[in-house]
């Protein structure tokens, strides 16, 4: 088969650089790689190149967004999705323009292209109310209702993007104080977050139910019949299946793990917690990421719709002293800093803590 300098690049890049030099996570890798088999197939099918004939020197500014054009059209994705894509060619760009410098320009022109704007949809998140709901619906008293809650009460309590609950292991969870969990977020970074009390026993009936036998504590936390750590799209699962049992009043096909952290982070912040420590909580690399919640908080306020959530029963604004301990944890490690957690103020009525007693009473 005929090899091009585009073939030898695109190997190495996904071969030796994204792993090796980079040491990107295999969720990085796997994003890029599908950006670029949807560029060969634009190859194939619209330029009528087979990827073994294709040249760096095809790879110009025009052509990426010829691409990306294409990729929203045809292929009706976001423009989200059209950014990241986006995204992926710029950071081969970034790439092939010193490892091939004779492509130089055209790799700047590509590395210079602007994301799409596009307007921004108001962040879904749950009531007090209609999450209660949520967790009111698995059946604790069986086996698979008794793992099905545990996971959607960490998945709301971690405020945990999906990724990182199912890349989760038996070691990563500690129910002794200070109770938390180790969650490995984007570009590997580890942060460890607080729970509240009724999830620690949850949590602690689950895997004396679930891990009695467990042998390793690297064994996924949740897993299916196989022993194999659940998918996101099993955790989506379990989750829009509650959902549409809580129907009318929640609407499936609008609920997805990341509505439960978006809720999360809402009712942290109207909890008057400090947005910094919301930031450090959800493992976000930008406060600007998170302002994004005070924006949406703000604007509900001017509208006066009548569709802002309540405000977090038994926490007031001293509730920033919740997370003084976890912000020490950020910075120098768990042992000792949370002296400073004031249990009292943050656990004291969490929003699903009214549901979840029910059990433990």
């Amino acid at each position: 088969m005929r090899k091009t300098d585009f073939t030898k690049a695109l190997t190495e890049y996904f071969s030796i650089y994204l792993p090796t030099t980079c040491g990107v996570s295999p969720n990085t890798t796997n994003s890029y790689r599908d950006t670029f088999k949807q560029l060969l197939l634009f190859f194939q099918e619209k330029k009528g190149i087979s990827a073994n004939y294709i040249e760096l020197r095809y790879l110009n500014m025009e052509l990426v967004s010829e691409f990306l054009d294409w990729l929203e059209t045809s292929r009706h994705i976001a423009v989200t999705t059209r950014n990241q894509r986006l995204a992926a060619i710029k950071a081969f760009a970034h790439f092939v323009q010193y490892k091939f410098p004779e492509n130089i320009e055209n790799c700047v022109d590509i590395i210079n292209l602007r994301p799409k704007k596009y307007e921004k949809a108001l962040i879904p998140f749950l009531t007090e109310d209609d999450l209660s709901l949520l967790l009111s619906q698995p059946d604790a008293s069986t086996r698979q209702g008794l793992r099905d809650l545990t996971l959607l009460a960490l998945l709301y309590d971690s405020g945990a993007r999906v990724q990182e609950l199912v890349d989760l292991r038996l070691k990563d969870v500690r129910l002794t104080h200070p109770p938390m969990v180790i969650l490995t977020g984007k570009g590997r970074k580890v942060r460890q977050v607080p729970l509240m009390k009724d999830t620690c026993k949850l949590l602690d009936r689950y895997i004396r139910s679930f891990h009695s036998d467990s042998q390793s504590q690297m064994i996924p936390l949740f897993y299916n019949a196989k022993k194999q750590a659940l998918s996101r799209y099993g955790v989506t699962y379990i989750l829009k299946k509650y959902a549409a049992k809580a129907s009318p009043v929640l609407e499936p096909q609008n609920i997805s793990p990341h509505v439960l952290r978006h809720t999360k982070a809402m009712h942290l912040l109207r909890a008057g917690v400090n947005m910094i420590y919301i930031r450090d909580f959800l493992g976000h690399a930008d406060i600007s990421t998170t302002e994004v919640y005070a924006r949406i908080d703000a604007e509900m306020k001017r509208n006066d719709t009548g569709a802002i959530p309540p405000r977090v029963h038994g926490l007031d604004g001293a509730a920033d002293n919740c997370l003084l301990g976890f912000k020490g944890v950020l910075n120098v490690g768990f042992a000792g800093v949370f002296s400073g957690f004031n249990d009292q103020h943050f656990h004291r009525h969490p929003p699903h803590q009214k549901f979840l007693s029910a059990h433990f009473s």
